[in-house]
């Protein structure tokens, strides 16, 4: 399993994680009880239900490098160009916008 916390304009919003079972995205519940809470997108309203997806929602995949910056992303840091999800942890930390993620990375017991 893989997570990032999602963080618009430096707030962290919620976490997106990666499983078996596709993608999940969960708004923060102290991001949701502030009065400048703001959708990180239109296709993301404001919700206490967790968003699922078979696939990587195409708000996160938009953030990911294209064409030949992908190429160099995908060469420097030997990722493969299908793995969405590493690519949106390696490269979406510093992204231009409000919107950015951070990988949370899981301790080993």
């Amino acid at each position: 399993m893989r997570k990032g916390a999602v963080f618009f304009n430096k707030s962290k919003a919620g976490v997106l994680t990666e499983d078996d079972n596709g993608y999940t995205f969960q708004y923060d519940v102290e991001y949701l009880s502030g009065k400048e809470a703001t959708p990180i997108s239109l296709t993301l309203p404001l919700s206490v239900t967790p968003y699922q997806s078979n696939i990587l929602f195409p708000f996160f995949d938009g953030l990911i490098p294209e064409g030949w910056l992908l190429d160099i992303t995908a060469k420097n840091w030997k990722l493969d160009p299908s793995d969405r999800m590493a690519l949106l942890l390696t490269c979406c930390e510093n992204c231009i916008g409000a919107v950015s993620i951070k990988e949370i990375k899981e301790t080993e017991p």
